[in-house]
């Protein structure tokens, strides 16, 4: 049974989820949070890292800011595009105004920004707030 590993946001641990389960909304083993729910992820540096070196699922990370006009309208938009995407990639959010370390170790210039990751590296870059749809689009774009 071929099966992805993926991070836990809460907790941090790497779990092993049967890809034929990723659309039965699995849980991590260790906390019980869900995994792959259609919900955008709210990561920390730690989870940032763990995640984006560790997930096998796709992974796209919305790099933004409270104060960035174009990042708040942005935000339904993404919250749709996860639904959109669940089962096949993770959509997650990395405040950029409080983890700069993160933002200057990736290169993000500007907000918002969209990175693609997969199997530990980054695949693709977005920049600017896009549509639902633009958002769904780039990542079936990138893992197909």
């Amino acid at each position: 049974m071929e099966a992805v590993k993926l991070a836990c946001a809460t907790c941090g641990q790497m779990n092993r989820v049967p890809v034929d389960r990723l659309s039965a909304g699995p849980k991590c083993g260790s906390c019980g949070e869900a995994l792959v729910d259609g919900r955008v992820i709210e990561l920390d540096a730690k989870a940032h890292d763990k995640a984006t070196r560790g997930d096998d699922l796709p992974l796209l990370v919305d790099y933004w800011a409270p104060w960035c006009g174009p990042c708040r309208q942005m935000a339904p938009e993404f919250v749709k595009a996860a639904q959109s995407l669940k089962g096949r990639a993770r959509l997650a959010k990395l405040n950029t105004e409080d983890n700069p370390q993160i933002a200057q170790r990736t290169r993000i210039q500007g907000i918002p920004a969209l990175v693609l990751y997969r199997g530990g590296r980054e695949v693709a870059r977005l920049a600017g707030a896009r549509p639902a749809s633009d958002i769904v689009a780039f990542v079936q774009g990138h893992i197909a």
